[in-house]
């Protein structure tokens, strides 16, 4: 078990009963023993963290909310992997830019909001402006290998997988959350453009609205 601050604790715990059961169950697929992996949605490091815990050479722990942030940090010091994981705080977007997060969330909320571009550079009344940054920017700027590429942004995957697959399918391996409600995209479409270069699988349970998709490229 690794060792979390009381506040990260209690989320991490208050929402999954068993944190090494839930997580082997979403991500046992994966074999990340010496690989480099990008973790975006890191949220308070308990995934990066546990992609170490399995082995993973280097986590790249993308968060864009400030306040998840600041946990993840003191999680990774905690642990004594600073050296092994690469915070940034940003958001992951198929295009540079930013995005405005409400400083108003609590963490539980934080899991569940999608923090996209600033659109026609609209206001951001009540929060705070953090960088969008692309996979490109991510492998260029950490020299990262395009190993394992893990999103669950609550959203970013449609906006990334569509728009900026060129870089997605520099990635060996790929594991993803899909939600149908919060794009309206079904995750067949998904699929279409991902089929092209991976052999793509559910994992467990595969619901039209919701679910996890594991890929791997196809040699």
């Amino acid at each position: 078990m690794p060792k979390l601050s009381f506040i990260d604790y209690y989320v991490v715990m208050g929402y999954y009963a068993d944190y090494l059961s839930i997580y082997n169950d979403r991500y046992g697929v994966v074999n990340f023993r010496g690989k480099d992996v990008v973790d975006v949605g890191a949220f308070i490091g308990d995934t990066a963290i546990y992609f170490i815990m399995r082995g993973a050479n280097r986590v790249v722990a993308v968060e864009p909310h400030p306040k998840a942030f600041r946990e993840l940090i003191r999680n990774v010091e905690l642990n004594g992997l600073i050296n092994r994981v690469i915070p940034i705080n940003a958001a992951l977007g198929s295009a540079s830019g930013v995005t405005c997060v409400s400083m108003d969330l609590d963490l539980g909320s934080i899991m569940a909001t999608y923090f996209g571009p600033i659109i026609n550079g609209s206001m951001c009344v009540n929060g705070a402006r953090v960088r969008l940054i692309t996979l490109g920017e991510i492998i260029n700027e950490t020299n990262v290998h395009p190993d394992v590429l893990k999103m669950n942004c609550e959203g970013c995957e449609y906006d990334v997988i569509l728009n900026d697959y060129e870089h997605v399918k520099l990635f060996r391996e790929l594991i993803f959350e899909y939600h149908r409600w919060v794009t309206g995209i079904p995750v067949k479409e998904l699929l279409r453009v991902l089929n092209r270069d991976f052999k793509c699988t559910f994992v467990g349970r595969a619901y039209e609205d919701y679910g996890y998709v594991y890929c791997r490229q196809i040699t």
